[in-house]
């Protein structure tokens, strides 16, 4: 009963959430793509419902398939989101954006900012939602988690035990995580509030496999709202890899009969995600997706221009031309799930 009115009290704050404009912009990008995919021409006068953005593109953390965490990042590079450019940016989307992920790559938590951010998100009546690896939730910044009104926290876990965690996780410390969780959980009592929802993600690894019974428990113990078991991208996977879990559901590759590995679910050449939402980089850079890791195709950057000019900008219309034709041609396009 009590799962059934925190369930409720969530539902009431998503529609509180919701706006006219907000329904009636969401129907037009679903139109909009519709007649994209069978040949009609899009409609310019719309804007996605939700975006991206990173807020730090550097880590504490050193995991294997993460370019940040294998440095592939330059150190001259490495920056935080701008506040004020973050206010702007919320300003012109506001009247029709419907959540705001505050992360793309880096830990978010390295952006002293982070509670602003999620703040004015929250102000400006979005869904704000964010993911970390969970080293730098303390009392402190746990407390001040739950008044920002951050509605959703992921907090990877990898592994119920320290050996197998900092196998993918490397430098992380696992209890820190768990202690991290129990503080969101403490102050969420403790002020009376029903947000954040706290999600455990566990990336599905051949290392880690062993423990996903245990980690249902942990979730359990830790009372948390909801475990998620992840499939993992690899970057070099055609040859397999040690990384590769056994557990055909949670794979992402199965073999072919040349021996290669290759990605199990078909690619069509259409993706709803180029419609719906984008990627702002730490830099400005307006993306078309979570995959555009190198910042390979930007439409733009909003330290430039607007949002609007970058998302519908001829790149942006170009792109997304070039992939209802082949998207195979992309390489951020082969290694991706979406359709």
């Amino acid at each position: 009963m009590i799962f059934f009115h925190l369930q409720i009290q969530r539902l009431l704050v998503l529609i509180s959430y919701l706006s006219v404009k907000k329904i009636y912009n969401f129907v037009k990008l679903k139109i909009s793509y519709k007649l994209s995919v069978t040949g009609f021409k899009k409609s310019k006068d719309i804007y996605p419902y939700f975006i991206s953005i990173e807020t730090t593109n550097f880590c504490n953390l050193h995991c294997p398939e993460c370019p940040v965490g294998i440095n592939k990042t330059s150190k001259a590079e490495k920056s935080t989101f701008d506040y004020a450019l973050y206010q702007k940016l919320i300003n012109e989307l506001k009247p029709t954006l419907l959540h705001v992920i505050l992360y793309f790559q880096g830990e978010p938590f390295l952006n002293n900012q982070l509670y602003d951010l999620i703040k004015y998100t929250h102000d400006s009546r979005i869904f704000s939602s964010t993911s970390t690896n969970g080293q730098f939730l303390n009392d402190m910044t746990a407390k001040k988690i739950v008044l920002s009104g951050l509605d959703k926290l992921i907090v990877s876990i990898d592994g119920s035990t320290q050996e197998t965690y900092e196998t993918y996780r490397v430098g992380g410390n696992l209890q820190k995580a768990i202690d991290g969780i129990k503080h969101i959980i403490k102050w969420k009592k403790g002020l009376k509030s029903i947000t954040p929802m706290v999600e455990i993600q566990f990336l599905v690894l051949k290392t880690n496999e062993h423990q996903m019974k245990e980690m249902q428990k942990l979730a359990r113990s830790l009372h948390a709202d909801r475990l998620t078991f992840k499939t993992a991208q690899l970057y070099d996977f055609e040859n397999g890899s040690e990384l590769l879990t056994t557990k055909g559901r949670y794979a992402r590759y199965k073999k072919g009969k040349d021996g290669k590995f290759k990605i199990k679910a078909r690619q069509l050449n259409h993706c709803w995600r180029l419609w719906s939402g984008a990627v702002i980089n730490a830099h400005g850079d307006v993306l078309p997706c979570c995959f555009d890791k190198a910042s390979e195709h930007p439409f733009g950057n909003i330290n430039d221009s607007s949002f609007y000019n970058c998302w519908q900008s001829n790149k942006a219309s170009d792109f997304r031309s070039k992939i209802l034709d082949n998207r195979k041609q992309f390489d951020i396009c082969r290694n991706c799930t979406n359709n």
